[in-house]
């Protein structure tokens, strides 16, 4: 006997049309997957729906940079380097309107993240007011890194500690990268930043001509 059979017919009907109903609505109110963008306007590498931390949603790097800088910084909640986050927020804050991005990748590969997503929200959201987009916890470096940090790794050399900081340009190519003792008020990546969104406006004056 099953959950319905007691009913009469009718009521049996209405509740099974009830029942597919909430089903229905069950898959529907799950994220739809980012449509890849082409492959001649997005590297591999970038295109991947990556869930947002401590949500349901997710972002697609692709979607995400188009035509901007971009700066992946691993981060880690209980690190000697983790007040760099107020940094990097004032960074995206002078530059976001210019074209820069910044993502914030929280890893316990240096076993300095918090298990919880929540205690990591707490950390970089409530702490130090980071509106700039962060994605859940991963692997950064050896064989189980996520595969932005593998060809990050392939690129310039994996991370070897906490807040590594990987310069990206508009053409999706990885400029410079630099160890967790530069800040992100450092001159160099500052100098860095803004010249790699000087040449994005260079190229697209040279498209309109």
């Amino acid at each position: 006997m099953n959950a319905l059979s007691f009913l009469t017919p009718a009521p049996r009907l209405f509740a099974c049309a009830l029942l597919l109903s909430v089903s229905s609505q069950s898959f529907a109110s799950e994220p739809a997957a980012a449509t890849p963008l082409p492959s001649e306007n997005c590297p591999a590498w970038l295109n991947h729906n990556i869930q947002k931390l401590r949500s349901k949603d997710t972002i697609n790097l692709c979607e995400l940079k188009q035509n901007k800088v971009l700066l992946i910084v691993n981060t880690a909640s209980s690190c000697g380097f983790t007040p760099q986050f107020k940094g990097l927020e004032e960074l995206y804050q002078t530059y976001k309107d210019k074209g820069l991005i910044i993502v914030g990748f929280p890893s316990d590969s240096f076993f300095q993240e918090h298990d919880d997503a929540e205690k990591t929200a707490e950390v970089c959201y409530i702490n130090y007011g980071v509106t700039f987009p962060m994605v859940e916890s991963s692997n950064v470096r050896g064989r189980k890194a996520n595969p932005v940090f593998k060809h990050l790794a392939e690129e310039k050399g994996a991370p070897k500690w906490n807040f590594y900081k990987y310069l990206i340009g508009r053409d999706a190519e990885v400029i410079e990268w630099y160890n967790s003792r530069k800040k992100p008020s450092d001159s160099q990546l500052i100098a860095d930043i803004e010249k790699a969104l000087d040449a994005g406006k260079n190229e697209k004056t040279d498209n309109k001509i």
